[in-house]
């Protein structure tokens, strides 16, 4: 199921819809990278080539794959 939460991203509010594994996901690695999870989201969304939800899905991806 899809969970959908308002982030902002360099001062402008948006909404995303995740998994809840990939919410889970994206709060270990901000973590892990001492950072928010709007500050990663917002470092993925400025080097995204497709929507922002699938490439959050393919950095986590690519992250935990260590590619």
């Amino acid at each position: 199921m899809l969970i959908k939460k308002s982030i902002t991203i360099k001062k402008h509010r948006t909404s995303l819809s995740l998994e809840k594994e990939f919410w889970d996901a994206l709060k270990i690695v901000a973590k892990e990278q001492k950072c928010s999870i709007e500050t990663l989201v917002a470092k993925i969304d400025s080097n995204r080539k497709t929507s922002l939800a699938s490439s959050i899905r393919v950095y986590l991806l690519k992250f935990h794959m260590k590619v």
